[in-house]
């Protein structure tokens, strides 16, 4: 069992923070899909940015279940410190800093992936957050700012050093960004440098993906991003593989597949979105005003906005469930006799998944137009109704 700090982390799976998607709502699905982890979205440690609406949608939230993990970013040790104390003041029980982060308004102020290429700054400003803080601090990195320069293990040494208590390393330099295949031979070698838990992220798309990570770097567990986008159940397979022989591969990822699972997740779908709808509408934004008043407004067009984004991403998902079925089909038919019951099993089938995927083109497209909540629910509803009168996803 893995252990950060006071905290034992039960699952290998846990879910990496990402800017725009992991708020509260999107954690506590994935939480309930079997993420042994969740992580808030990075919070800005600039001390005039600690407490605009914003970073207010982003701290830890009390009501959450325990670790509660809020991920920090900078690039001057003081203010880190700072915001590290600020998010523990506010509920968070774990701090996580952001040294991995590719994008250019980050990078650019030195923060994020950028600090690796200055180990000093790296050491002073981990060594100030631990200091301000009765809390865990855990690390999350790339392999190093560019090919040329992969220092991975140099920072994960210098973080077991200062105190961190659990690594997350993304297999990509800052300079590959997203693009190329991740590399894990730099996580392996960070596995075997340092005693604290290695979490490996980087193109962990499937169970059977995370399975031959964990087997090739010898990780502590995996960290999830960008897989988990409308396909948080992914969390629940990886634990279900790892925790079963490896020959139970078709099982456990193909549980889009089974009839019992897909209606579960049509009712965490929909549940979801009323997570969204209820958050960002009953959130009050305290805009200061002259004199020190504050007004409260809530923010319903908000919700739509997120809800677009987070059910167009279940849509993509079951595109891609759909892909994969016209690949299979694809694949087996022209080996089969003209005129044969299998021959026209797979055409069928391949019509079928045509007639699912033109259904779930049209349902984005609708979906992204419209501009209420009661519409979104209603919408969302009878489509997914629609996709069991045309033939359920499942089946």
């Amino acid at each position: 069992m893995i252990k950060i700090g006071p905290y034992r982390v039960s699952g290998r799976a846990v879910l990496a923070p990402m800017a725009g998607v992991t708020d509260l709502p999107f954690r506590e699905v994935c939480r309930a899909s079997g993420a042994a982890l969740v992580t808030a979205e990075m919070a800005a440690s600039n001390p005039r940015l600690l407490d605009t609406p914003k970073s207010r949608l982003r701290r830890a939230d009390r009501s959450e279940a325990e670790p509660r993990i809020v991920q920090i970013v900078g690039t001057e040790a003081a203010q880190m410190a700072n915001a590290a104390r600020y998010q523990v003041e506010h509920g968070a029980q774990i701090v996580d800093i952001n040294m991995g982060c590719p994008a250019k308004k980050v990078c650019k102020r030195a923060a994020g992936s950028a600090l690796l290429r200055d180990p000093p700054l790296v050491e002073a400003i981990l060594r100030a957050v631990i200091a301000a803080v009765d809390v865990p601090v855990t690390l999350k990195i790339r392999t190093g700012w560019d090919p040329a320069s992969r220092n991975a293990v140099q920072i994960a040494k210098l973080a077991a050093d200062c105190g961190v208590q659990s690594l997350a390393v993304h297999g990509r330099t800052r300079a590959c960004r997203f693009n190329g295949a991740a590399e894990y031979d730099s996580i392996a070698a960070v596995v075997a440098a340092v005693s604290i838990p290695v979490f490996a992220n980087g193109d962990i798309s499937s169970a059977q993906k995370a399975h031959e990570v964990l087997r090739k770097t010898g990780a502590a567990g995996v960290m999830i991003g960008r897989a988990a986008r409308g396909n948080p159940w992914i969390f629940s397979e990886i634990n279900e593989l790892t925790n079963n022989d490896a020959a139970a591969y078709v099982l456990f990822t193909d549980k889009s597949l089974i009839p019992n699972e897909a209606i579960r997740r049509e009712r965490l779908i929909i549940n979801h979105l009323r997570r969204i709808h209820s958050f960002y509408s009953h959130f009050e934004f305290g805009d200061s005003r002259p004199g020190g008043q504050k007004t409260g407004n809530n923010c319903p067009d908000l919700a739509v906005k997120v809800a677009r984004k987070h059910v167009c991403w279940y849509f993509d998902q079951l595109k891609h469930v759909v892909a994969k079925q016209l690949a299979g089909n694809s694949a087996n038919a022209p080996g089969l006799a003209t005129g044969t019951g299998e021959q026209v099993l797979a055409v069928h089938k391949k019509d079928h998944a045509r007639m699912l995927n033109t259904a779930l083109e049209t349902a984005r497209s609708r979906f992204n137009k419209l501009d209420s909540q009661a519409a979104q629910s209603d919408f969302l509803q009878h489509f997914l109704g629609k996709l069991r009168t045309i033939g359920d996803i499942a089946a």
